[in-house]
């Protein structure tokens, strides 16, 4: 068993009268230099309250007894209630008002379900772990005394300061709060000033705001930068490295990137094609154990916020050695496959290598060559070809992995536009065309290809799961499907991927497409990361990895090390016993810490919008209804992809809350899930982030 607080606690719970350390220690089968960990996995559940020591024993608190404790997320809704994000995958269970003001979004709580007035709720008996250490608030003085008020928490957090501390700074700033002290019964949130951030909430400012929520890093290590620093830049061609200097491979990404993953080449061989995916070899640079190697660990990934990204390595790796820059020789570890006209890897090869990118594209210059546009094919004549054949073959992947049943939820995506200044002046929709689908293909059948190579050699691994979601929430979205007014049937038997993606075709064209795929995607479980391979339902794809982004996933650079001793065959018999445990940890970790980055990069891109239709109030947007309550209509504007919340309050009719069909229906007017409405604006708070809307009319 793997020495985890939960597993400890799961010990302890087994032993209600408690057990000494050494009993504890044997149940783990640790050795002498291991205990040390132990010791600190005990302290730490003493200082959080979840555990008591007495006369040598160990014992978890009597409240923590129960039988049945429900183990889960936080999270927020801006009408003051939560809900229990359960960690067994079973339903949510709501959180009432009185119990969500001790608490903040993505907190890790135990709690117990209760029955109130016919309807399962979650009673909070311990908070495990809060996601929040430091925030971003302004500092307000109520009658003698003074606050920091958390920006962007649905739940309006506010944290007592000390007078003298609070002296020393402007009323009405923006600053940097550390929370000393947590909400409880009768008992208000502490902590003190650690930054002053102004009287302006700029873009920096948010990135500071959702840097503090989520605690991520906003530095490197001093070790770390100096590691860094004595990496050498020259690039080596050894023999156990392949030169592919002279081949013609380019990037292809974003405008603004500034780190490059992947390289891409391809070559024609009659009716098949030869395509090699260049990727980064990050792994050669960065060593296991290393201070760098820890660090990106505990980050996971890269973290991009507004204008400003939180790299997972040190800048001189991200942007300069590993990135594979034009006309600069880079070491890269290829994936070259031999594909058929039916999509299928009929051969394929896996090697270290030596690369020179003849050209960075970004997406649109990559469509414009494709599409024949005289600038761009005279700028690039010798990527003309290999681009066609590229095109060629991306389609063929596309049409059998739709063949397959792979899902494509394909979201809208927006982005936001900002002045010299840095500061937002408006959202405009991202398109995602021919040449994203190109790259998105590429590196989908490569990470297939590495995948099944360590599968079929039996060796440990990390792969990309995605389990299959559970028949009660399939139901439940057929049922929201027929409420839209489509003709579906149940699911016979086990849920296929081709299922989903049939109800997803069906709304193909409709003004409700969004909020379809949109519902699909809420069905699914979310992909995780695992030394098991359960296969991805989401792509139809039986084995499935990470391997195309070592830049910016710390699990990527795992595949890249696993997969080296594989191809030279230096995996040892101590290595197949440990190897499996380690991984698991690390899956774990990059899993929780990819929700985390999604999470706070959806945070700050919402605050932004709040800012630019701040200056909307009055204006009339289309819509679409996202969510009916009995206390309003959520309604998704159209341009700028964020919610609003037309109160019922706000009608001058009364309404019945039909909750199964997803219904508000009134004397005249009725609304439910899918519906097109338009809206004006009436209020927008960037500190709590609402969006107050007004009916205006109804779309046929």
């Amino acid at each position: 068993m793997e020495l985890t607080q939960e597993n400890v606690l799961e010990v302890l719970r087994k032993h209600k009268k408690g057990l000494f350390f050494k009993q504890i220690a044997k149940s783990f089968e640790l050795e002498k230099k291991e205990e040390k960990q132990l010791k600190k996995i005990l302290k730490k559940l003493q200082k959080n309250k979840t555990i008591v020591y007495s006369k040598g024993l160990y014992k978890i608190r009597k409240e923590l007894e129960k039988e049945n404790l429900i183990k889960g997320k936080v999270e927020a809704h801006e009408s003051g209630f939560g809900f229990l994000i359960r960690e067994d995958g079973e339903p949510d269970l709501f959180i009432p008002p009185i119990e969500m003001q001790y608490l903040f979004d993505g907190d890790i709580v135990l709690a117990e379900e209760k029955i109130y007035r016919g309807k399962k709720e979650a009673k909070i008996i311990k908070v495990l772990e809060r996601r929040v250490k430091t925030a971003v608030g302004k500092l307000q003085k109520e009658k003698d005394r003074y606050f920091v008020h958390l920006l962007d928490f649905v739940i309006p957090h506010k944290i007592y300061i000390n007078k003298k501390e609070a002296k020393k700074y402007p009323i009405g700033n923006y600053v940097v709060v550390e929370i000393l002290r947590y909400p409880e019964r009768n008992v208000e949130a502490k902590g003190k000033i650690i930054k002053d951030l102004g009287n302006v909430k700029n873009t920096q400012t948010v990135a500071e705001i959702v840097a503090r929520k989520y605690d991520l890093p906003l530095t490197h290590s001093e070790e770390a930068l100096k590691e860094a620093e004595k990496l050498p830049s020259t690039v080596k061609i050894t023999k156990n490295r392949k030169d592919l200097t002279h081949q013609i491979c380019f990037t292809i990404d974003p405008e603004s990137a500034r780190d490059h993953d992947d390289a891409v080449a391809i070559e024609k061989e009659g009716e098949n094609y030869r395509l090699y995916v260049h990727i980064a070899d990050v792994s050669h640079y960065v060593k296991e154990g290393s201070a760098i190697d820890r660090e990106a660990f505990q980050r996971g990934n890269t973290y991009y916020l507004p204008e400003r990204a939180l790299h997972m390595l040190p800048e001189r790796l991200a942007s300069d050695l590993c990135s594979l820059r034009p006309f600069e020789k880079k070491y890269a570890f290829t994936c070259e496959m031999l594909i058929n006209k039916k999509g299928e890897v009929i051969d394929y090869k896996i090697y270290e290598s030596v690369i020179e990118s003849k050209a960075k594209l970004t997406y649109d210059q990559a469509l414009a060559i494709i599409l024949g546009e005289p600038e761009y094919v005279k700028a690039f004549p010798n990527l003309v070809e290999p681009l066609k054949n590229m095109e060629e073959l991306a389609k063929i992947l596309m049409k059998a992995k739709e063949d397959r049943g792979s899902i494509d939820f394909d979201l809208p995506e927006s982005e936001i536009l900002f002045n010299e200044n840095g500061d937002p002046y408006d959202v405009v929709p991202y398109e995602r065309h021919l040449a994203h689908r190109i790259i998105e293909e590429f590196m989908i059948i490569a990470n297939e290809t590495v995948a099944k190579h360590m599968e079929k050699n039996n060796l440990p691994f990390i792969y990309r799961v995605h389990e299959k979601p559970k028949i009660d929430k399939v139901n439940a979205f057929v049922e929201l499907m027929a409420g839209l007014g489509y003709k579906v049937d149940y699911p016979k038997g086990d849920v296929e991927p081709k299922f989903i993606q049939k109800l997803i075709e069906m709304a193909v064209g409709t003004p409700e497409e969004s909020l379809v795929r949109f519902l699909a995607l809420r069905t699914m479980k979310q992909a995780k990361y695992s030394p098991e391979n359960i296969g991805h339902f989401g792509l139809a794809s039986d084995c499935y990895t990470h391997f195309t982004s070592p830049i910016r996933r710390y699990a990527d650079i795992w595949v890249h090390r696993l997969l080296k001793k594989a191809i030279k065959k230096k995996f040892t018999k101590k290595d197949l016993e440990e190897l499996p445990k380690k991984l698991y940890t690390i899956a774990e970790q990059c899993s929780k810490m990819e929700r985390v980055a999604d999470d706070a990069e959806r945070d700050a891109l919402d605050i932004l919008k709040l800012r630019i239709l701040k200056e909307k109030v009055g204006e009339e947007f289309e819509g679409i209804v996202t969510g009916v309550m009995s206390f309003g209509v959520f309604v998704e504007i159209e341009r700028y992809i964020i919610e609003g919340l037309i109160p019922i309050t706000s009608f001058n009719e009364k309404f019945r809350y039909e909750e199964k069909s997803h219904q508000l229906v009134g004397e005249k007017l009725r609304f439910r899930l899918g519906d097109k409405v338009r809206v004006r604006i009436v209020k927008v708070d960037e500190d709590s982030k609402k969006i107050d809307l007004e009916f205006v009319s109804k779309e046929a």
